[in-house]
């Protein structure tokens, strides 16, 4: 995996180098490779299999989506929640998820 990875970031690394402009901090293949190896392992279905980097970023914006949709789910059944509770509950329950 790493020898494939580091090929493909190789080539994203010489187009990103040809169109970056002077000035900028450099980010070597390697700290890439890492960083793409550490998202993966965040993966709920984390594979140890030869992935590419472009699927492991793929699967990482995916899983964030759905994050963000269990996120929003909850927030709407906690609302719904809190609006057949008695003012003294819902108060006591604002309270700590304000913390």
């Amino acid at each position: 995996m790493a020898l494939h990875l580091h090929l493909i970031l190789k080539n994203m690394s010489s187009r990103r180098s040809r169109s970056r402009q002077s000035g900028g901090a450099r980010i070597s293949d390697d700290q890439i490779n890492d960083l793409v190896s550490k998202l993966q392992q965040l993966l709920p279905r984390f594979v140890t299999v030869d992935v590419s980097a472009a699927t492991v970023l793929q699967e990482t914006c995916n899983y964030i989506r759905s994050l963000h949709r269990e996120v929003d789910d909850l927030s709407e059944r906690l609302s719904e929640l809190l609006a057949t509770t008695d003012s003294a509950q819902a108060a006591v329950i604002r309270s700590l998820l304000s913390q």
